[in-house]
């Protein structure tokens, strides 16, 4: 199990929590780790509180190899990430001189004043490192397990474009679908009993509804091609056990 990665994510910010803003970087997320074999194991949202953030961030980050924050590095007055993750680690956070240097110049060239609210977007935990933003340059940062990005989609997927080729990978998932013409209350009990015979593997059933039917959508995955073969054979095997599909 030792080459088995994770991570967890925490989205902040009240807009997501309200329903004004969706959220389009949990997907994002979860399809870019699953492509590098780290398994996504689980997303907090939380309001813009200290606190709260606080919590979350040391809780996560104890037991995944890696958490991901979005959301809360801005200028306004409830952009409190960087605040509240400089807590988490108990380090003090300030202006990063690079950050400020390059943030400032922006600015400059573009004759626009460089305020006490822009200014913000420089201010991460002592000690953290940059992560590059390629569309609005205001950096994202890590520390220690960390990695704390805005909340902007585009950005987002930018930041983390960078970030991936730094990170350890795992073994990716293997997975298998198997077609089942029957509800889930029909198939719940054998399939309990195959996950059972095979703890190696996760199996998830996905009921569908088409054409006044439901049927189910099995899945397979395991880390092992052998053992994904023979779960998914027996998965088959018991659809195909259940009798005539039904009219």
């Amino acid at each position: 199990m030792a080459d088995i990665i994770t991570a967890s994510m925490i989205v902040i910010g009240d807009e997501i929590l309200s329903g004004r803003t969706k959220d389009k970087n949990i997907g994002h997320l979860a399809d870019v780790m699953t492509a590098i074999g780290i398994d996504l194991k689980e997303v907090r949202i939380v309001p813009d509180d200290e606190d709260e953030i606080v919590a979350a961030v040391n809780a996560l980050r104890a037991h995944t190899t890696y958490l991901f924050t979005t959301g809360g590095i801005g200028p306004t007055h409830d952009d409190i990430t960087a605040d509240s993750v400089s807590k988490a680690f108990g380090v003090p956070c300030d202006y990063d001189e690079r950050a400020y240097a390059m943030l400032e110049a922006h600015y400059a060239a573009r004759g626009i004043e460089f305020t006490e609210a822009r200014k913000r977007m420089a201010r991460m935990p002592r000690g953290a490192t940059h992560i590059d933003n390629p569309v609005s340059l205001a950096p994202g940062f890590n520390i220690g397990n960390v990695y704390v990005m805005a909340g902007v989609p585009a950005i987002f997927q930018a930041m983390l474009d960078n970030v991936v080729p730094g990170l350890k990978t795992g073994q990716k998932l293997l997975s298998a679908t198997v077609h089942c013409p029957f509800g889930e209350g029909t198939i719940g009990g054998p399939l309990g009993e195959i996950q059972k015979a095979f703890p190696d593997t996760i199996i998830g059933s996905y009921p569908k509804y088409l054409d006044g039917a439901f049927w189910t959508e099995l899945v397979v995955r395991a880390r092992s091609q052998e053992v994904l073969d023979e779960a998914a054979a027996a998965v088959q095997a018991m659809v195909d056990g259940l009798g005539p599909k039904p009219d």
